[in-house]
């Protein structure tokens, strides 16, 4: 009798402890707010648990409509940042650009990545995207050499897989066929040599099938589960289902054959299949660095989420907008004929990373690209410590806003670059020259800034570039099959369009 009292008395106890230091920590956090001179942001339609709201943003996810569905609340509220609380956590969500880039550069050691290392780490383990501090440093550190222009020059390879694309594309004789679905493909194709010196053949029908899954589709699958456990921050552990777990079976099993082959081989053995390549081949360029078979393994599929990814989104978008545009893509072709000529008259040795910088045309439309479908429509950071966001607090959203230690803030690249503030009322109109008179665009950033900024970028724009110019070379006549506009987009690590681009073309 005794003891249940005792126990009683402890629960009572540590309850008010807890209460206690609830209150304690609220009264401190509202204390510094008021040094700080922070107003409150504005909460949209407040659901306690946020059980409602998580509802409809993995309903949204769905259906391909999440990222405008964000938007649009930014503008239905007429702010550029709002809260609102999902599964019991309590979010800020912001397209300012002031804020966005506090967040990624200017108070950079205020925030982490939050539960992104274990939530990507199932496929990413310690690679520079899912880790921070120390380790990201030396990764960073890693792999910086091996984004040097010598190092993404190099076309050569590329048109390989591109000459494979237009064979698959002719295929089609002309009729309607999902564009986006062999630019996986042909991206998949490319990254794979890039990084092991030798290709899925995706493209070719010789795709690495394991467990009943080729390595394109297990790679595929695997992102869409992985970002849905960074939405879910804290309680990722909860999303495991099995058919995530055979997806990493079948690309961990795939990576680790070719670490193993390369860490087998002698250094002079590696120069030698170097020499023979003709060209770069990262993954033999790692092992001069390490011989850390774990390492070298979250280095290569980090580099292949990201480098593959952000490449196939940019080209699969582009063809989607120059379809509907014929008028761009017949000035697009003009100055690709008129730089490098037809397909018939074409000097591939011509095309470099150099002379595409002076098709100004090219640039623009890449650049329109980058701006409507962000190869990272969103991201988020978690606050280290107490700190504050620049704007977004009080009626009108100008002041100060307190951000308390363990707040996520979601920034949405999507709706900052669809922004009118930045590119006019056409904002959500595909106009590549807009780029002719803006010269420094404070809303854009495609790849992120800052420290974290995405070291691959020059490589994903040059091998974009070089397919899109090779596309308009080799099929001059481009028709678009789209019924619905804008196109629903499959946010996950990265965009895809979630209905596919239908088009024919010859």
């Amino acid at each position: 009798m005794i003891y249940q009292y005792s126990e009683k008395v402890i629960i009572i106890l540590a309850s008010a402890l807890l209460a206690l230091i609830f209150c304690v920590k609220k009264l401190h956090s509202l204390y510094l707010s008021n040094k700080w001179n922070c107003q409150e942001v504005l909460r949209i339609k407040h659901d306690y648990f946020g059980i409602q709201n998580a509802k409809k943003l993995f309903a949204y996810r769905n259906e391909g409509r999440d990222l405008q569905m964000q938007r649009n609340l930014f503008i239905d509220y007429n702010t550029e940042t709002l809260r609102q609380t999902l599964l019991g956590k309590d979010l800020i969500y912001t397209c300012s650009i002031e804020n966005i880039k506090a967040v990624v550069n200017h108070q950079f050691e205020d925030f982490s990545i939050g539960y992104r290392h274990e939530a990507f780490k199932p496929l990413l383990g310690d690679g520079i995207f899912a880790t921070e501090g120390p380790k990201w440093k030396i990764a960073k550190t890693v792999l910086r050499p091996q984004f040097t222009r010598d190092q993404i020059s190099d076309l050569h390879n590329l048109e390989i897989h591109v000459k494979n694309f237009a064979a698959r594309i002719r295929e089609f004789k002309g009729e309607k066929f999902d564009v986006q679905d062999l630019v996986l493909k042909l991206t998949l194709d490319a990254s794979t040599d890039f990084l092991f010196n030798e290709s899925v053949g995706s493209l070719t029908s010789q795709d690495y099938v394991s467990g009943g899954y080729t390595f394109e589709e297990a790679f595929n699958k695997v992102q869409k589960y992985i970002f849905a456990r960074g939405l879910l921050q804290s309680l990722y552990w909860i999303y495991n289902p099995k058919d995530f777990r055979e997806c990493l079976d079948v690309i961990h099993t795939f990576t680790h054959s070719f670490v193993e082959k390369a860490l087998k081989m002698t250094s002079s053995e590696i120069e030698d299949k170097i020499a023979k390549s003709g060209g770069y081949v990262f993954i033999y360029e790692l092992v001069k660095i390490t011989r850390d078979p774990k390492i070298l393994h979250d280095h290569l599929l980090n580099i292949m989420l990201a480098g593959r990814n952000t490449t196939s989104a940019l080209i699969s978008s582009l063809i989607l907008e120059l379809a509907r545009n014929p008028q761009v893509y017949e000035k697009l072709k003009n100055e690709v004929y008129l730089h490098f000529g037809d397909n018939e008259n074409c000097d591939l040795d011509s095309i470099n990373i150099d002379t595409m910088k002076k098709c100004n045309y090219l640039r623009h439309v890449v650049n329109e690209g980058l701006r409507l479908y962000p190869s990272v429509p969103q991201n988020y950071r978690c606050a280290k410590k107490n700190t504050t966001l620049p704007t977004g607090g009080g009626a009108d959203g100008s002041k100060k806003v307190f951000i308390e230690k363990g707040q996520v803030v979601f920034m949405s690249f999507y709706s900052l670059q669809r922004s009118e503030r930045f590119y006019g009322k056409d904002a959500n109109e595909f106009n590549p020259d807009r780029w002719e008179s803006i010269k420094n665009p404070g809303g854009f950033m495609p790849f992120l800034s800052g420290p974290r900024i995405c070291l691959g970028q020059q490589f994903a724009i040059t091998e974009a570039s070089y397919i899109i110019l090779r596309f308009c070379q080799l099929f001059p006549n481009l028709k678009s099959f789209e019924t619905e506009y804008p196109p629903r987009i499959s946010a996950n690590a990265t965009m895809k369009l979630r209905d596919g681009v239908f088009v024919s073309c010859s």
